[in-house]
Parts: C-alpha cells; structure tokens; sequence
C-alpha cells in the first residue's frame, strides 16, 4: 500500500527524481521504501486543484463535512496493524503509543464532525434593522464565520498520527471548509502515505470535490517554502521548531498577500515549586517528575524543562530525590538520529555554560538512538543572566534553578519566554501567599497548571494548546480541541441582504436550527 508517490488530489504522482528513505531508530537502519520528493508541477497541481476545490467543499452543509470527516476516521482505522507496525518503524514509538495516538486522532476527527453537524461554531450574530430609528436608521447586521481557503499543514516529527497528516490542523481546517494541502513528515512519510491513502478513500466515497486533499512528499525545505510562498495558499498549520516556525511565519508575512502561519513552536514549561509543598511531598513530586520528564524520551512539547523553586532544604532535598529516581528509569528511544543528534549537542552547550551543575546523569551502557537523562541544577542569579539556561532541549532533560526568594522568583518567570504551560505546585494556602507568582505565571503561558504534570494534553473544547510568542504565533488560538478551527475561518457581515439569499445559518427561518446571537440574546428560534 506504500508507494513512496504523492497524492495531488485524488492520484498518484512521482514526477521528480529526487528520493528518500525514512529510518527506524530501533534497528538502527533504513526501512525498505523510497520516497519521491514533489517536483514544483506537482506543487502548483495540488494548489490550483484545491482552489478549484475550495469553491465546491466551502459551501457543503456541516453533514456532508461530518460524514467525510467519520468515514476519514473509519479508513484510518481500516489500516489496522498495517498503520501501527509502519508507525513504530518511522518513530521507535511502541506499540501502546501507535495505539493512543491513532486513538486520539480518531477521536479529533469524530469530534469535529459532531461540531459541524450541529452547526453552532459559525457563530451566527444577527443584528436586525431599526428603519424607524432616528436620527440614523439602523441597516440589517448579520455575520457568521466562513472557510479561508486551501491550507497547508506541516507534519509534526514527535506525533505521526495526532499532530500530522489527518491529525488536529487538518481536521479543522476540513471541518471550517477549507482544502489541506500536507507537506508530509520526512521522518515518517510512509505513515503519512497510509493516513493519506485513508483521506482519500474517504474523499471519494463521500463524493468531496477532488483537490480537497494532496499530500505532498519532502525531505527538505523547498517543497515547505514553495508552498507558504504560493498565492493559491491563504493559511499554514505548523508544529514544530521555533526556528522553523519562525521562518515560516516570516515567509508568509513577506507575500504580496500576506496569510496568517498558526505555529506551535514549543516550550520549556515552568514547573513552580512552592516552599510548603516541596517539604510536605517533595519524595513523590521528585518520582513524579522523574517520569513526566522522561516520557516518550522528553520528546513533548510540553516536557517540564524547568523547575523553579526557593533555596532551602526543601528544595536540596527534592533535588537528589530528583536526581535518583531519574536515573533508575531505563533510557528510550528517540525519534530519529537527527533528533538525538540535537539533544546531545543543546544538551552539551546547557551543561557547559558557566555555574551549571550536573545532579544526574544516566551511565549506563546504552542502545543507539537511546537518549540519556540529565537533572541539572543553578542559582537564580545565574539563571536570569544567561539566556542560553532558558532554550529548550528537545529531549529528556530539566534544570532545577535554585531562587534566593520570591521576589527573585518572580523575576525570573517575568524574565522567561511565552510558553505553552505553567504549573504552580503548592499547598492551597500558599496560593493567597504567591499571588504575584501566580500572576506572573498568568502572563507567560496558555495553560495554568496546580499541582499536576504539563505532560500530557486533554482533547477537549477547554483545553488552550498555545501561548505567547515564541510558544505560538498567536497567543488567541488553540492548536488542539474543536476551538482550533478558528485559525482558518474569518468573520463576514451581511448588510440588508435579502433573506433568501443569504447563508442558511443567517436566514430569519433558522433552517439549520442553530443557536445565534439575535439582537443581543442568544436563541435558536426563528425571527
């Protein structure tokens, strides 16, 4: 079923002669199938195909799009172990892991076919006319969320499935209207050719204009920006690098028409450490931790690379209970020689930088591509002057920074980059006793976390998968739960439209039934 080719809509296409090889980190060596990267033809088919697209699936009724999204969710399944084995061999991923994940992308997908079959997200608002109203009279308001136009998502490397082909980005965007162009995963394109395959099966049998989706094989760059720069192209999904995502945005913000690029670039995840709970349960927060920071070889990105807490024994005390319990975790493997290529290196330059400390390091014999865990520690002085202590490493490591107070505590998070969690770990009385803490953390994260692990991201519309820059381009969106269609639909309003020919969700018969914002009160009668 893999054949290394491109889809540009519907049909399959290998016009370049430029290959790759995916990799599997376990055995340590190539997988058997060569990938065609997309030739710029390819490029301009697959975007001239979703314009055309565009016009037909933009205006399909929010059952249509329920009905393809399911039958995406049903092909994907259909792979069965065929998925789940291609998977493990692009990732070094487990089993267990395949599973969840192809679970939770299942679970993304039905429920944005819930939203769009009851109709309501559009967020109609109607404002009726007032002719009579003096001195001015008052026109007819009506507005509604409407499709950008054909979107490009970027595969993630740490989730083949959730974050990728068929993952978050993509069912939004299809769920808003809009066409998905994905540039494909090198480090797991034959997963992503699978999850393809599934898009498409689901494409015809739901009768979706052909051009809905292309997915399109890269093992560099070029394919990447040749796609932002392309005036068919109006929105970007991206999940990745801060460097990346940065270059992407800057890209897309140089167009003649510039497009808005929704990146999630990471985050080192500060993990405060109050006084009277590093005392009372400093043991069990240090195992804790110790497994938050190695799962999935640190390879999240919502690992806690950072934990913050007030000098004391306390605080000494949960270092070493830290630093021991995380070394007794066996090593696991990581993504990609790349990726554990990068660990070792930022890992490297973190530990070299001057007044670190060393607290744990795994030394025990290893396999290739296993990562080794590391605990360092440093003075909050010694923190807050070197911007190089505050990077990420991708991978599992954490520095313990050692504050003299709260005051220099609070300094600190100011001082810190935006970041997509924060967690406060504390006695309840400690809160009203850290308000400026708490406050400060408010203001450099997109989810507020008390006593818990950043690790792991519920699906669920209350969930925000963002923050301030650089944890996201745009700090108001999410990248996960129904709420992350917003990132690829505008606002339009109608102006004393005829009734019969406006959009069904502003009609004054409210044919869809769908609850609106009727002059000031929401309702789902008619008008």
């Amino acid at each position: 079923m893999i054949t290394g080719k491109n889809y540009i809509g519907n049909n399959l296409s290998a016009k370049g002669i430029k290959t790759y090889t995916t990799f599997n980190p376990q055995l340590n060596k190539e997988n058997e199938f060569n990938f065609v990267e997309a030739t710029t033809e390819e490029i301009d088919q697959a975007v001239h195909l979703a314009t055309n697209a565009y016009e037909q699936f933009s205006e399909l009724s929010g059952i249509r799009k329920a009905e393809f999204l399911n039958a995406i969710a049903d092909e994907i399944l259909a792979l069965d172990a065929l998925l789940i084995t291609t998977y493990c061999s692009e990732s070094g991923l487990p089993e267990g892991r395949a599973k969840g994940e192809r679970g939770r992308t299942i679970g993304q997908l039905r429920s944005f076919a819930e939203m769009v079959k009851e109709g309501s997200w559009v967020e109609a608002s109607l404002d009726t006319a007032i002719p009579d109203r003096t001195p001015i009279p008052k026109a007819d308001l009506r507005k509604m969320l409407i499709p950008l136009g054909p979107v490009v998502v970027f595969g993630a490397s740490n989730f083949p499935l959730a974050y990728s082909t068929a993952g978050g980005d993509t069912a939004a965007a299809f769920a808003a209207g809009c066409p998905v162009i994905v540039k494909s995963h090198p480090m797991h394109a034959g997963t992503g050719e699978l999850v393809a395959l599934a898009i498409i099966k689901a494409a015809v049998k739901t009768k979706m204009p052909n051009g809905v989706f292309s997915n399109l094989n890269s093992s560099g760059h070029e394919v990447g920006v040749a796609l932002v720069k392309h005036a068919g192209v109006k929105a970007v999904g991206f999940t990745g690098s801060i460097d990346g995502g940065r270059a992407l945005f800057d890209l897309a913000s140089q167009r003649e028409e510039p497009i808005p690029v929704f990146a999630e670039m990471g985050s080192i995840n500060p993990v405060v450490i109050l006084p009277k709970a590093v005392e009372k349960r400093g043991e069990s927060l240090a195992n804790t931790y110790a497994s938050s920071i190695t799962l999935g070889s640190g390879q999240f990105c919502t690992n806690p690379g950072l934990l913050l807490g007030i000098k004391g024994e306390a605080l000494t005390v949960f270092i070493k209970h830290l630093s021991d319990a995380i070394v007794k975790i066996e090593p696991s493997c990581m993504l990609h020689p790349n990726i554990i290529g990068a660990y070792e290196s930022n890992k490297q330059k973190a530990v070299s930088q001057s007044g670190l400390q060393v607290m744990a390091d795994y030394d025990s014999d290893i396999k290739s591509n296993y990562a080794r865990q590391t605990i360092t520690t440093v003075e909050g002085k010694t923190f807050l002057e070197n911007p190089t202590l505050h990077q990420e490493v991708f991978g599992p490591y954490s520095i313990v920074v050692q504050c003299e107070d709260k005051d220099q505590l609070e300094r600190i998070i100011t001082h810190l980059e935006g970041q997509l969690t924060g967690t406060i770990i504390a006695e309840e009385s400690e809160l009203n006793e850290h308000k400026e803490i708490v406050s400060a953390l408010l203001g450099r994260v997109g989810r507020l976390i008390y006593n818990g692990v950043p690790t792991g991201v519920e699906v669920c519309p209350s969930m925000h998968h963002g923050g301030p820059y650089p944890a996201s381009t745009d700090s108001r969106f999410t990248a996960v739960g129904i709420h992350s269609v917003k990132r690829w639909v505008r606002p339009i309003s109608y102006q004393d439209w005829p009734d019969s020919q406006l959009p069904d969700a502003l009609k004054n018969s409210n044919p869809l039934g769908i609850s609106r914002l009727v002059n000031g009160k929401m309702t789902s009668s008619k008008i």
